[in-house]
Order: C-alpha cells, then structure tokens, then sequence
C-alpha cells in the first residue's frame, strides 16, 4: 500500500471516528446543550475557514469578502425557506413579503413532509452557495485584476456595500430591510452539521489534491513561473474565487440555521477578520489546521472562557477579578502566545498524516541510531 493510500485512509478513520464521537453526543445531551452548540458553529466556522484557506493560503490571493459572500449564502436559505404560515408575523412591516412561496412546503407536496422538507432545506443551501458563486463571477471579472492589498481593500468594500444594500428598504418585500428573518426550518442536532461539513471539506480536500490544486499552489508560489509552465492565470484565480465563495454561501446557509434568526448587521467585516484569524491560526495552507483552529476558537471563546463574564471560572468565584469583558482580555493573550510559538501557525503548512508520518520516520532514524 502507498504512501498517499495509507494518508487518505488514515484521514478517513480520524473523520468516521469524530462523526462518531458527535452522533454520541447528541444521542446523549439535549439540542440546547452548550457542547451541541460549539460542535454546530465549530463546524460552520470549519467550512468557512477552509474555503477562505483554499483562496488565501492555496492560491495566493488575499480576500477580505468572506463575510459578503456568508451574507448572500444566509439570506437566500432563509427568504426561500420560511413557511407560508409565518411570512405576514416575520414580513409584517412589507405586506407579508414578495416570495409567494416556500421551498420546503413545495417539495413537501411532493415528496412527503419529512423528505420534501429536508431536501428543500438541502436545496436551499445549494442555492445560497450558488448564488454566491455567481455574484463571486461578476465581481471577480475586474477586481481579480487586483493584487495583494488592492484585492484585499476591493472584497472588503464589496462585502460592506452588500451588507448595507441588503439592509435598504426597498429590497425590504425580500430582505425584511433591517429587521430580522426568523421561523424558518433548522436542523436541531449537530450531527447534519458534521455530515454536511465534512463532505464539503472532503470534496476541497479532492481539489486540493487534484491538478487543479496543483495549479493553484503553483499560482501561489510564483505566478511567472506558472504561467510558463502554460497554467492560464486568469482562469485558474477566478476558478479559486468562485469555489471559495460557493463554500462560503453554503457556510452562511448554515450560519443562519446555527442563529435561527438572520440579520445583515452580524455579517460585517470583523465576521471576515474572525475567519482569517482562525486561518492564521490554524497554519495557512492547512485544511487540518483550519478545521483544528475554528474547533478550538469555538470551545475557548464560547465555553471554557464565558465564565470569566460572570464571575465564575473553572470553579473559582471572583466577581471582582472576573467580570464582563475579561474573557476577551484573556484570549486575546492566549491568542498572541500561539501566534509567537506558532509563527506558521498550530499545522503550518501541514495535514495530520504529514505529522504522523514525520514522528514516524523520527522514531525510525532514533531507532536506527
């Protein structure tokens, strides 16, 4: 068995083993459970993560739109989803809303409620994704031309503008203006979480891996060089540009299931530095690194760490030491310690075969000593 075999089923069994391990979880715990609710954003946050990772850290390109692209992704899984029933309660302010109709409910006609529903939703996110992907074209036509910081400047403005268009009263039939979207279906567990997740990051992962990948690291390394070795420049960023922003709607999908209520003002550009902090974090260029990172930013930031808000801390009582805003103080300083221990970050530019198979060629040269 080769080398690449044995690292793709060794992923393999890490991956069936941490589905698992969540299955369990929520066979056991109560969907209001705080573990249940870090796995759910953990594992958004992973697939938005891994998607700015194949265009930052893969190919070389620094966006800053992420956040835009989520935007899109969540408010076309919840305008399509909402039922009919509840349209006038969320659309009270425009006359019950434009969309006369409900996915889920359409596809529940039919194939049944249980299946039409779950398919509706499944099609639904499909949809954000796509939309983002096409918008990802529009704009990437004259802003790919871009480089380095311009490129970086041009997304982040793109994202900015849409938040505030999608929040102008004319769209409002359609976008609820500023208020809230709410009532439309979500999935209670984290196990559709996990599942969804890790087959999208599996298909990144085949890109990766595949010529297309290689094109993009190649971009990465050194767009001269590429493109005499006849990589089509132009192609290959907007390919990059587009996937990325289709996982990335599909991930805003999912954010909004994970909020149960979708709003353009959480979208903004400190929703982009979050993502990209955990990209660095994790180690750019690593899918592992980014699903580790966003597990552990999740965990530290939602749960170990809260009780620092409140007084109260891994059994310890100090309401005057721990109070509101120490939390963030504290993992701002676990933050900069991994940053200065790790300047590639936790995986750098590495998977956890390739450290598994670099410990066991150490102990084989240790041994041959």
């Amino acid at each position: 068995m080769n080398k690449n075999k044995q690292k793709t089923i060794f992923t393999a069994v890490v991956l069936a083993v941490l589905l698992a391990a969540c299955v369990v979880l929520d066979m056991i715990l109560p969907s209001y459970h705080i573990a249940i609710t870090v796995i759910k954003k953990a594992t958004v946050y992973s697939l938005v993560a891994v998607s700015m990772n194949l265009l930052n850290g893969f190919t070389g390109l620094f966006s800053l739109g992420q956040a835009g692209f989520m935007l899109l992704g969540a408010y076309t899984y919840a305008v399509l989803t909402i039922p009919m029933a509840k349209k006038p309660g969320v659309y009270q302010y425009f006359d019950g809303g434009a969309i006369p109709f409900s996915v889920p409910e359409v596809f529940s006609g039919v194939l049944g409620e249980t299946v039409g529903t779950l398919l509706g939703m499944l099609f639904c996110l499909l949809l954000g994704g796509l939309l983002a992907a096409l918008v990802a074209y529009l704009i990437g036509l004259p802003v790919l031309r871009l480089k380095s910081d311009y490129l970086a400047i041009a997304t982040l403005g793109f994202a900015e503008i849409l938040r505030a268009f999608f929040q102008w009263n004319a769209l409002g039939p359609i976008t609820n203006g500023s208020n809230l979207l709410k009532s439309y279906p979500v999935f209670s567990k984290a196990t559709p979480y996990v599942v969804l997740v890790g087959l999208m990051i599996a298909v990144i992962l085949l890109l990766i891996t595949s010529t297309y990948g290689r094109a993009f690291r190649a971009i990465r390394d050194d767009e001269v060089a590429a493109e005499a070795m006849g990589i089509n420049l132009a192609k290959h960023k907007r390919m990059a540009f587009i996937i990325s922003s289709f996982f990335a709607g599909i991930g805003g999908g999912m954010m909004a299931m994970y909020m149960e209520t979708v709003a353009a003002a959480p979208f903004k550009s400190a929703l982009t530095y979050e993502i990209l902090l955990i990209v660095v974090i994790g180690g750019i260029g690593s899918i592992t690194g980014s699903v580790l990172a966003s597990f552990l930013y999740i965990f530290f930031s939602e749960w170990l760490l809260r009780g620092l808000d409140s007084g109260t801390f891994l059994g310890i009582t100090a309401p005057g030491i721990f109070k509101n805003g120490f939390r963030m103080a504290v993992f701002s300083i676990i933050i900069m310690v991994i940053v200065l221990f790790f300047r590639k970050g936790i995986m750098g530019d590495k998977e956890l075969p390739d450290l598994i198979d670099k410990r066991s060629r150490k102990r084989k040269k240790e041994a041959a000593e």
